[in-house]
């Protein structure tokens, strides 16, 4: 497969026709698959805000102050108020703050950035990135979105690329039933489709000033496997989730 960023996207702002501009700058094929990072798409969306915005509660200031004194610097509760304000579940909040987002990814500070977000304070995450990934999806020639985002995994360093929201094609490539070369069953295998695109998709676009946020892939074949839209795992299935809650209750 190809792999290749759309060039010269300008800063996006608040109501721009995000897949407008990616359409008009290269020649996409119905078959390609569009990874939009989502920096840009809540850019769009208008999700991008002060710190002023979000006057902090008690609980904010608590987790701040807590924070500080751990890291040894000031932490700013307005910031913590907005990633509670993001919430639906706050799974660690020392030494980092560990949270589920309302549209169910799990990750550090509910995905809120604070890099590339020109005349504001923070950008939040989209509010519902299924969503916008069919509205891109509705504007461009290919039919195949992925918004993504990056973000730390367990039992690993560094950041990687992950899908958070997809239009067009299924989340994983279900392998149950087929057989390995040996003629085995495979019972377990489920390939998440979509965190693996979005993670090529960022070795391209790249992180800090990289300034190119979407990027095509091309000649990837899903193949002849049944599809499964399971992505975010089940919060009664997610045995880390669970482990975690343990540790904090008990801690």
């Amino acid at each position: 497969m190809e792999v290749f960023a759309v060039p010269d996207l300008p800063e996006i702002r608040e109501g721009d026709d995000l897949a407008a501009l990616i359409d008009e700058r290269v020649d996409l094929r119905e078959d390609d698959v569009v990874c939009v990072a989502s920096t840009v798409v809540s850019k769009a969306e208008g999700r991008a805000f002060d710190l002023d915005a979000f006057p902090p509660g008690p609980r904010a200031t608590e987790i701040a102050d807590r924070l500080s004194a751990i890291a040894g610097e000031e932490r700013d509760p307005r910031f913590a108020q907005a990633v509670l304000e993001e919430s639906t579940e706050l799974l660690m909040e020392a030494p980092f703050l560990l949270t589920a987002t309302r549209f169910g990814h799990v990750g550090v500070n509910a995905g809120i950035d604070r890099s590339n977000v020109p005349g504001s304070d923070v950008l939040l995450l989209p509010e519902r990135p299924a969503e916008s990934a069919e509205r891109l999806r509705e504007g461009v020639a290919a039919d195949r979105v992925v918004v993504t985002d990056t973000c730390g995994r367990p039992f690993r360093h560094g950041q990687r690329g992950v899908a958070i929201g997809h239009a067009g094609l299924p989340a994983a490539r279900d392998w149950r039933g087929e057989t390995d070369r040996d003629g085995r069953e495979m019972g377990v295998t489920v390939q998440n489709v979509i965190d693996e695109l979005a993670a090529a998709a960022n070795l391209v676009a790249g992180e800090g000033d990289g300034g190119t946020p979407a990027v095509v892939v091309r000649d990837w074949p899903f193949g002849d496997h049944e599809g499964s839209q399971a992505h975010f795992r089940d919060v009664e299935g997610d045995f880390v989730r669970q482990a975690i809650r343990e540790w904090q209750y008990e801690g």
